[in-house]
This record gives structure tokens, C-alpha cells and sequence, in this order.
């Protein structure tokens, strides 16, 4: 008796666990372009195309190998428009009367296949370093869930920048050697381009059609949509950006977003990458003298340390995380986000690139847009939804622990120790948003004072007594109490005044 194997668009992986489970000379293949699911919520223009493009080589890579695909375009008339309908749709076609799949990474997605009126076998995704058994032993008894410590029990596991007992360079982490600001560098190296062939133009085309309404352009869409095109895209990176990659990963500027990032993750989070080989490659480059330790290190923790933590605290702590909100925020997110014209010139520069690309590196989504919706108290559901949407990267495994927990703190600190917060101090040094903006970093109050210096200081007052106890918000904290009860009042006065223009509408 035949079973469906499902393959959903972030399982693009020949070693898929379904798949290698699955016997193709009697298993059926189901991949469909759901028009739910690219409107849960709904995501960016570039997103979808990169998804569905990926999908459409995939399943012709499939059906070359011998499988058989039934595969579902958003446009076919038959098609259910959603997951489980198009399973049952699928099992009355073939007469198959059971599923196996590989566990999304999507609480949503798990229960709805475990509502499916047919047998469904749930094999675990082992496109992975670590294991669920291996994070929730470590995490076991534990007060603090840190990142990372749980990084350098897959240092030692995978044996990756390890001599020996001890991890190369005599430290686990360089972080502090990677926060040097950029200048621009017209012949810095570009990340590569892939033009769209016919595939990706006919998904292009229908995409722009089907999704009109939603925030973000096609414009320029150059992304890896097959396994070589990413391959082809993390060869340049090892070859031309990694060695710089550590010393300005954290910069910032407003006329070259990319910089000396990888750009891999999109490609990596949808299974054309393997996580482990870029590790190893990423090593290799330092043990042949081609990247240093920092650059090399600050690559590896990204994938070895935060990806693998972040996919197991998700599916450990359930589907309840995505609620989380511990300091109480319920401010709607402000319109800027969606492109409505503001002042501030480093949130207009990072939503006007992330209109165009489906993209912005972890600085930028921590402290510019996570910062300020932080800061000005925004719900945390709703930036979970906007970076859900967004961002071409983004699935809810990754994203919303990355969101609810470090950016936003509303998980009340299982990830990190303190808020990510800060005054114009940081976006000043790491980036040239301010160089011009209506704004002034140095401005602590009046009418030029930049809203993050304001904002920062009436965070502190309405948190004061959550924080007190934090022994990393002490100095921060003591700084407020000091200050004098005059300047105080204005600081608060002048914050509530932005606040309320902001719900009002106005631009700010």
C-alpha cells in the first residue's frame, strides 16, 4: 500500500528524513504552493518566489531521480489551498491511506498534521547538529539557558575549532573582536546574483499577481533557488568575504547592506545548504591560513551556536512561546514598519532595504528595528509577525526565539540575561544612519534629541522595579536614579509626547 510523503518548502533536502524513509517505487511524493501559507502571515513578495521556485527544481529533481510528485501550483484549479487538504486531496487521488513526513518546524504546521484524519508518521528533521534529546539533557536542571554554553557543547561534540580539550585561539568566542565600523569601500566584494531563469520568471510573474497587497518588492530578486546556486554563493563567500567578515559584522551602512554577510541563511533555513558543511568549510579556511580566528569563529557560532540553539529551545518550550509577553507591551506596531515615512533615518534605511531585498543582517533586525519596538513598548506578537513576514530567512523556529526572545525580551530572559537595549550611542558608532538624519545622536533632549536617546531612558523608568534585581541592568539603572529629577521629568515628558505622535499616526 502506497503512503504520501510530504515535502513541505523549507524540507528542499535529498537526505530529507520522510524521504529517505519513503520507498519510491511505491510512495507518492505531495508538494503544493499554498496560498494560506504564504498569507500566515503574509510574507514578503521575495519570500514566496524563493519558495516556490526552490520547490519547482526540487520536485523536477525528484521526479529525475525516479520518485513520483504530485505537485500543486498556487494557480491549478484543483488545488486545496492548503496543507492537509491537499494530503486528503492527494489520498483519494492515489488510494494511499497513510503520510510520512519530517516534523515542520512550526508548531502550526505539527498540529495540523496531527489533526489529519489519516495516519501520519512523523519522522524527526535530522538536517541538524545537535538533537532534541541532546539540547533538553543539557538544558535539564539548568537556572540559565544560555547560547552559549550550549555552543560549546557542539564545539566539543562536532570537534569543530577544537585542539584537543580546547577550542583554537585559546578562547570560545572572539565576539569582542567584531565590532568595528565600516566605511564605504567601492570595491568591497559583492555577494553573487543569480538570474532568474524560466522557472524563476514564471513563479516571479505569478507571485506579483497572487500577492499584490503584501509589503516588499521583486524588484531585483536574485536569490539561489537549487542546491548549486548555493553552493555556487557560499564558494564566494569563503573565497572573497569571510576573512572580513568578523571585523564588520555588526556594522552598518545605508548605501551597502550586505557587506561582508554570507546571505547563505535563506538557502541554508530552506535545505539547499547543509549546516555542518559549512561549519567545516568555515574551519577549513582558518587552518589554511585564509581567515582568521575571529572572522571564522563569529561564522561558525552563528550556525553551530545560535541556529542549533534556537531550533531546540522552539521545540522545547512549545507552542505557548510565540505568546509570550513579560514586560506587558501592547502598543500596535507602527506604520514606519510597513513604509510609512519617518524621520529616523536607520529605521528608514532598514525597512526601505528590507522592502527591496527580503533582507537586513542581525544587527540591524536587534538593534534598529528590535530595539526600537523594544524600546517604545510595541506588542511582541505583532513583531513576531512582522519579522515572520518579512524576511526571507524567517521561519517560526528560527525567527521567533530570535524575536520574542532576544529581541524582545518577552520570554522574561530564558535567552537572554538582559533587555537589547540601547540609546543613538550604538547606532551612531556602528553605522552612518545618522550622519545627515533630521536627528541628532548627540541631542539627549528637545526637539533634535534622537527618539532612541529618549526612549531608552523611559524604558528604564517604567521597568525599573522588573530590573532592579538584574545585576547587568545595575549601572544602567543606578545612572537613572542619579539623574536629576528635573531633567527626569523631561526626558519622560518629551518620550510621551514621541509615543503619542506615534500613535497618532504622525510622522516621527
Amino acid at each position: 500500500m502506497s503512503r504520501l510523503v510530504l515535502v513541505l518548502g523549507d524540507q528542499l533536502s535529498p537526505d530529507l528524513s520522510a524521504l529517505c524513509a519513503a520507498d519510491k517505487s511505491t510512495d507518492v511524493v505531495v508538494m503544493a504552493e499554498v496560498h494560506g501559507e504564504a498569507r500566515t502571515p503574509a510574507h514578503h513578495p521575495q519570500k514566496i518566489a524563493l519558495i516556490f521556485a526552490a520547490m519547482r527544481k526540487f520536485a523536477t529533481k525528484l521526479e529525475a531521480e525516479g520518485w513520483r510528485v504530485l505537485y500543486a501550483k498556487l494557480g491549478d484549479p484543483a488545488n486545496a489551498h492548503s496543507i492537509t487538504g491537499e494530503l486528503l486531496r492527494r489520498a483519494e487521488e492515489t488510494g494511499a491511506t497513510s503520510v510520512l513526513a519530517t516534523t515542520p518546524g512550526d508548531h502550526r504546521l505539527m498540529r495540523m498534521l496531527d489533526e489529519l484524519p489519516l495516519p501520519v508518521s512523523r519522522r524527526p528533521d535530522t538536517r541538524f547538529i545537535s538533537t532534541q534529546k541532546e539540547f533538553e539533557e543539557w538544558a535539564d536542571g539548568r537556572k540559565e539557558l544560555r547560547m552559549e554554553f550550549f555552543y560549546r557543547l557542539m564545539r566539543r561534540k562536532t570537534g569543530i575549532l577544537m585542539d584537543g580539550d580546547k577550542p583554537v585561539g585559546g578562547k570560545w568566542n572572539f565576539d569582542h573582536d567584531n565590532r568595528k565600523p565600516a566605511v564605504p569601500d567601492l570595491f568591497r566584494p559583492k555577494p553573487p546574483r543569480f538570474k532568474p531563469d524560466r522557472i524563476t520568471r514564471e513563479v516571479l510573474d505569478m507571485v506579483g499577481a497572487a500577492f499584490p497587497d503584501h509589503f516588499g518588492t521583486l524588484d531585483g530578486f536574485s536569490w539561489p533557488t537549487t542546491a548549486a546556486e548555493a553552493e555556487a554563493a557560499a564558494d564566494h563567500f569563503f573565497t572573497h568575504r569571510l576573512a572580513s567578515f568578523g571585523d564588520y559584522q555588526d556594522a552598518m551602512l545605508a548605501d551597502d547592506p550586505f557587506l561582508y554577510h554570507s546571505l547563505l541563511s535563506p538557502a541554508l533555513n530552506i535545505g539547499l545548504l547543509d549546516p555542518l558543511a559549512l561549519c567545516q568549510r568555515a574551519e577549513a579556511e582558518y587552518r589554511a591560513g585564509r581567515a582568521p580566528i575571529n572572522a571564522v569563529e563569529g561564522f561558525i557560532r552563528q550556525i553551530l551556536g545560535w541556529r542549533e540553539y534556537v531550533r531546540r529551545l522552539y521545540m522545547m518550550e512549545g507552542p505557548g512561546y510565540v505568546t509570550r509577553n513579560a514586560l506587558a507591551h501592547t502598543r500596535a506596531l507602527p506604520a514606519l514598519y510597513w513604509g510609512a515615512k519617518t524621520h529616523m533615518s536607520c529605521l528608514s534605511e532598514t525597512v526601505r532595504q528590507t522592502r527591496d531585498t527580503a533582507y537586513s543582517h542581525h544587527i540591524q533586525r536587534l538593534m534598529i528595528t528590535g530595539n526600537f519596538a523594544l524600546l517604545a513598548g510595541v506588542d511582541p506578537a505583532h513583531v513576531h509577525d512582522w519579522y515572520l513576514a518579512v524576511y526571507a530567512d524567517a521561519f517560526e523556529w528560527v525567527e521567533a526565539p530570535n524575536t520574542i526572545g532576544m529581541s524582545q525580551f518577552a520570554d522574561g530572559g530564558i535567552i537572554a540575561s538582559k533587555p537589547y537595549v540601547s540609546s543613538a550611542n550604538y547606532i551612531a558608532k556602528m553605522s552612518d544612519y545618522c550622519d545627515g538624519c533630521h536627528y541628532s545622536a548627540q541631542a539627549k533632549t528637545g526637539a533634535k534629541a534622537c527618539p532612541f536617546n529618549l526612549l531608552y531612558w523611559h524604558f528604564i523608568d517604567r521597568h525599573e522595579a522588573r530590573f532592579k534585581s538584574n545585576r547587568r541592568m545595575g549601572n544602567v539603572l543606578a545612572t537613572w536614579r542619579r539623574m536629576e529629577p528635573v531633567r527626569k521629568e523631561t526626558i519622560l515628558a518629551e518620550a510621551d509626547a514621541f509615543l503619542a505622535k506615534l500613535d497618532a499616526g504622525e510622522v516621527v
